[in-house]
């Protein structure tokens, strides 16, 4: 009898003696993949699991495929007393996550086993129901900075070349987070035109001191003259903004902060930390740069935070690269201008388990809350594939605790959460004192849903966002592979498994003009959706860009008049199932597809090697005219998510 089999049918007795006789046989796997000492658990047996666990050479320390632990599949079983030995004996983790960042208490729940549910409840001090889930951001969100006025607290992430420029976003409750603002509005202050994609605005910060916030960034400009990095500074006296002109602070560098104190106000910058002081309204720097630390592990030391607490400035950085060695760590002086010494505990967050679903930890900035609790908000990624973060670099929140010897740690130094008990803070409510949907930026009208950015500044008339949900895109002069394209409307990709549906009233078309539907990564990489007009008349296609080849599958001839085609409805759709993309077509209430793509591992940042590549992919609208003028109507664009 083999040891799966006796493992079904729990013969206890034929499983000592197959793994005296063979020791080396609990290493092996059932057809299906699965590790036979994980298999134990999932017949729920708890003899045969405590046998497995203290007599066999079984080590605790495996996983399946999927990263999933030996709780996992006891939690599949529903059996209390096994999860029961599994956790208080054993030490694992109630709330780890596998690849897809599914937890046992998850799976606990999605069987409503209520029983284990109650003692993972009593184990873990919160129902399912009271637990977040990691990331809290999903999509372009990357290089997150906080910062709480009374009980209201507000972010900023980078934004890159995407305009308008630097999302403000709101929460209540640390969790529930929606975009109220951007810091720059205004496409002439913007300055993105010339830029590659990956430039623009890096590693924002946000800060407030005394009525006023603060929003600080670097500019990065492509690599074609002497000067790459500038930061810049805005501000109002409201969160949402608008903000203030951007002030030009030519000190080279990345990843701005600003540090408020007693009047006086400073800015960090990397490499390592080093700082210098501004004038009073933050414009203009008044001293020169200086070291403050060159950071713990001394690998791409930048993102510096300096917070003062219990008469100890500590300083944050981000060390090791924004990849799979990326980290948070701290140092801190009694004096501001001081020698710094580094955390023991450092790096204070990191993963170490390369095989875990939520990657590239760092970049963090901590926040305190109204009732005394302390969190940090770090960025993260998630890999799919053989290693593609196609979302783009997300936000984080971990719970920070604070030694007895006062260093700061994050949720106990054993690296992100995957779930994780809510802060103690009221229910999260929509943002009330501002409008939620924006004013209208330049080079658009009507009210702005704020998921919504072009790369670059859409041109004066370029994009009409209408209160009835319908868009008109004024089709761009260059084409999609082109850093002079423009009214290319996007929202962020945020959900490995999506449907987006575009529905265009047909215009008429020139030969060599084109509008549709996209899956966009910058100018080198995207997919467009379109309708086009060639020699014979319209048609459909799917087109690939990638890095300098462009992919055109097969054009599907629309047999319709032209005349009889201008103004109906043709709607296009594309499936999302992690790195495949379905893309469908209908006319007339007939249901077309026109592509399968298997494999678009391009959409991402490791996708290609071409240029700066660290932001996400979105998906949206666009029209592409050439020298001849064309108005593309969107009746309606949507956007779903499915788990």
């Amino acid at each position: 009898m083999k040891l799966q089999e006796a493992m079904e049918k729990g013969n206890l007795k034929e499983v000592k003696r197959l793994l005296v006789e063979n020791p080396p046989v609990i290493d092996e796997k059932t057809k299906e993949g699965i590790p036979l000492c994980l298999y134990a658990a999932k017949t729920g047996n708890l003899l045969l699991v405590k046998y497995v666990v203290e007599y066999s050479r079984a080590s605790m320390n495996t996983v399946d495929e999927e990263n999933r632990t030996i709780l996992h599949y006891a939690a599949m079983s529903g059996n209390v007393e096994l999860n029961r030995y599994l956790v208080e004996k054993v030490g694992m983790d109630i709330t780890a996550g596998d690849r897809n960042l599914v937890t046992p208490y998850q799976i606990a729940w999605e069987n409503g086993y209520a029983d284990l549910l109650a003692y993972y409840e009593e184990r873990v001090g919160a129902a399912y129901e009271e637990m977040y889930h990691n990331p809290i951001r999903t999509g372009m969100f990357p290089d997150p900075s906080i910062v709480r006025v009374g009980e209201d607290y507000y972010m900023v992430n980078s934004s890159f070349i995407f305009f308008p420029c630097i999302p403000v976003s709101h929460s209540r409750d640390l969790i529930h987070w929606e975009i109220i603002g951007h810091a720059i509005t205004n496409p002439e202050w913007a300055g993105l035109e010339e830029l590659e994609g990956g430039r623009g605005y890096w590693a924002p910060d946000i800060s407030y001191d005394n009525g006023t916030f603060y929003i600080t960034a670097t500019y990065r400009l492509n690599d074609t003259g002497t000067v790459y990095r500038k930061q810049i500074v805005v501000s109002s006296d409201k969160p949402e903004g608008p903000y203030s002109e951007p002030a030009i602070i030519d000190e080279d560098g990345i990843d701005p902060s600003i540090f408020h104190e007693d009047g006086r106000h400073y800015m960090l910058l990397n490499r390592g930390a080093r700082i210098f002081e501004l004038s009073s309204d933050c414009k203009k720097q008044i001293s020169e740069a200086r070291l403050l630390y060159y950071g713990h592990q001394k690998r791409a030391p930048e993102g510096p935070h300096l917070l003062k607490k219990d008469g100890y400035y500590y300083l944050f950085l981000a060390e090791g690269g924004t990849g799979p060695g990326h980290r948070i760590s701290v140092a801190r002086s009694r004096e501001l201008m001081g020698d710094y010494e580094p955390c023991p505990y450092n790096p204070i967050m990191r993963q170490m388990d390369e095989k875990a679903g939520i990657q590239r930890c760092g970049h963090g900035k901590p926040v305190c809350t109204q009732n005394g609790e302390w969190y940090m908000v770090y960025l993260c990624g998630r890999m799919i594939g053989d290693g593609y973060s196609m979302l783009g670099r997300e936000t984080a929140l971990d719970p920070v605790t604070w030694t007895a010897d006062g260093w700061p740690v994050v949720n106990g130094l054993k690296g992100p959460s995957v779930l994780q008990k809510k802060p103690d803070l009221p229910e999260w409510t929509e943002w009330k004192e501002g409008n939620s949907e924006g004013e209208a930026a330049p080079g658009t009208t009507g009210k702005q849903p704020m998921e919504w950015v072009t790369p670059r500044a859409p041109e004066t008339d370029g994009v009409c966002l209408r209160e009835d949900g319908s868009f008109r895109i004024k089709g761009s002069r260059y084409p999609l592979a082109q850093v002079e394209a423009r009214n290319i409307l996007l929202r962020r990709q945020t959900s490995f498994r999506f449907a987006a549906k575009a529905l265009l009233r047909v215009p008429e078309l020139e030969e060599g003009q084109e509008a549709g539907l996209t899956c966009y990564y910058d100018e080198n990489t995207w997919v467009c959706f379109f309708i086009g007009r060639g020699e014979t008349g319209y048609f459909v296609q799917v087109k690939e860009h990638i890095g300098t080849e462009d992919i055109c599958h097969e054009e599907i001839p629309l047999s319709e008049a032209e005349d009889a085609l201008t103004g109906q409805e043709l709607e296009f759709q594309v499936d999302t199932d992690y790195l495949k993309r379905v893309f469908t077509f209908r006319l007339r209430g007939k249901e077309t597809r026109a592509a399968q793509l298997e494999h678009v591992y391009y959409l991402c940042d490791e996708g290609i090697r071409m240029g700066k590549r660290f932001t996400g992919a979105m998906t949206g609208m666009y029209a592409y005219a050439g020298e001849r003028e064309l108005y593309a109507e969107f009746d309606g664009f949507t956007y779903k998510e499915f788990t």
